[in-house]
């Protein structure tokens, strides 16, 4: 009875009801018209029951999202196809697409019948203001007699994921003042930006252009000498984002981590873009132990997507991870939360000298209920150090930040 229930819908456990009512009632009165229709309300839902479960049906689904990757705040289209793989027409059914909450409402949409082999496409759209990888499906289904007296309900197995990168803000780049010609600090910074070349003296050889001579080293040496521009070496820059719990306030979307993972996102694609071999270090890829390796945008985007908070016991790896790469060239980016003055400490050990440290201290106090320190001590210790170090609140924008940054003199916040 309990399976008899679950099957047939409101409507027909009415039907069933009434018509019990009208058959006793015309067997007590001697009605028999009324017992006639009493049964037949009995069977009608009965065998509207017996045919919604055992009809079976075959069907394939596929679904196919453009773009597969999106970034926050933006649409993604999904294109859901019904192929009928059985013998028979399939009957007109519900379906409603299962989503993470984060995607918007489950769609639910009626699909008419398809005959066999046929194929049926609907369309909907999804969009999340939430970064991270989401599951599309599985679908739900439910077939419902014409009568709407029972109904079977199934769950048609398979998913999709999407994509929803952190949101990348445009960036510019602002000349800075040197610190000295050919090193991994300022100087570099500048020719990376800028795509200057590196000019060398060198002899004049036969089949040299002579528009290349350069007249001063000639007249200084007696020997014609030619300009030779050689291509720069590719310029190493970290991104280390800090994935502390006590670092960070706030929660979901307008939480300092949040900002911290976009402002990562912006300034890692910026650097790719001017042509530096980026590594970026987070607990994702010191744990896969990808942070060694340089990244491309799309790759750093695709872990940035993911990227949570982790234990603050992994912090040592991930400084070790950010200084062993520093020590080998190259200027460092960190965005950090203020807390713990020994882990600060650390942090600006991180930048070696003669090289360039810009630093983003999170205020997370100002993004919410939070543990952790002031900003402005730790970005000033940061400064000491030989950083250029700003702090952070919640209504900063990511370009702005990057334009003072850039803008600030070594030991300054301005």
């Amino acid at each position: 009875m309990g399976s008899l229930r679950s099957v047939l819908t409101t409507r027909g456990r009415a039907f069933l009801g009434s018509g019990t009512v009208l058959a006793l009632a015309g067997v007590i009165l001697g009605f028999r018209d009324l017992t006639r229709f009493g049964v037949l309300l009995i069977a009608l839902p009965l065998v509207c029951a017996v045919l919604v479960r055992t009809r079976k049906t075959r069907m394939r689904i596929e679904r196919h999202t453009d773009p597969e990757r999106i970034s926050v705040g933006l649409d993604a289209h999904v294109t859901l196809s019904f192929e009928n793989a059985s013998s028979s027409t399939t009957p007109i059914f519900l379906a409603e697409e299962r989503l993470d909450y984060v995607l918007g409402d489950r769609p639910r949409f009626v699909v008419g019948r398809i005959p066999p082999g046929r194929v049926r496409a609907i369309d909907y759209v999804v969009r999340s203001h939430l970064r991270g990888r989401f599951h599309l499906g599985p679908l739900g289904v439910q077939v419902q007699d014409p009568f709407g007296l029972a109904n079977r309900n199934a769950v048609l197995e398979g998913t999709t994921d999407l994509v929803v990168l952190p949101a990348v803000h445009p960036l510019s780049s602002s000349r800075q003042r040197s610190s000295g010609v050919g090193s991994e600090g300022e100087q570099a910074h500048l020719i990376a930006l800028h795509g200057e070349d590196d000019v060398t003296i060198r002899e004049y050889r036969d089949g040299d252009d002579l528009r290349r001579i350069h007249w001063p080293a000639t007249a200084r040496t007696g020997d014609l000498m030619v300009r030779q521009e050689d291509r720069p070496a590719q310029r190493r820059a970290v991104v280390l984002l800090d994935p502390r719990p006590s670092a960070h306030g706030g929660v979901g979307a307008s939480s300092s981590f949040e900002w911290g993972v976009t402002a990562a996102a912006s300034i890692g694609a910026h650097l790719c873009e001017s042509g530096y071999a980026v590594h970026l270090v987070c607990a994702e890829t010191v744990q896969s132990s990808r942070a060694a390796e340089t990244i491309t945008t799309d790759e750093m985007l695709d872990v940035l997507a993911v990227t949570t908070m982790r234990d603050d016991s992994g912090e040592d790896e991930i400084l070790r991870a950010g200084q062993a790469l520093a020590a080998a060239g190259g200027f460092i980016v960190a965005i950090v939360g203020p807390s713990g003055r020994d882990v600060t400490s650390r942090v600006a050990s991180v930048r070696q000298p003669g090289t360039t440290g810009l630093a983003l201290v999170l205020d997370a106090r100002n993004f919410g209920t939070s543990h952790a320190d002031e900003a402005e001590p730790h970005a000033e210790a940061l400064r000491l150090a030989g950083w250029r170090a700003v702090t952070v609140s919640r209504d900063a924008d990511v370009a702005e930040t990057w334009a003072v940054l850039n803008a600030a003199t070594v030991g300054s916040g301005r």
